[in-house]
């Protein structure tokens, strides 16, 4: 196996990471649904790409706050037949 035969230096260390830095990520408008997407593939919410139609898209799944409301919804309805049940 190979070993380094001299130390790297702090600056020739910094130098050879200098481009490992995180470049931000382009977004263009979808023409058709105007949300943000990656250039040159389709959009991921409509499915779209040059105006044609490439993606068959799902219904997508319910928000966190419509989640949510179904929660209470259950919890109330379980909280009314434990009280029926007591009553009885």
């Amino acid at each position: 196996m190979g070993l380094p035969s001299k130390r790297r230096t702090k600056t020739s260390k910094r130098d050879r990471s200098s481009h490992f830095a995180l470049k931000k990520t382009s977004l263009v408008k979808c023409p058709k649904c105007s949300k943000p997407a990656l250039p040159h593939t389709a959009c991921g919410f409509c499915g779209t790409y040059k105006g044609r139609q490439v993606l068959v898209i799902k219904a997508k799944d319910k928000t966190v706050k419509q989640r949510a409301q179904e929660r209470k919804e259950t919890t109330k309805a379980k909280e009314a037949k434990k009280a029926e049940k007591k009553s009885k």
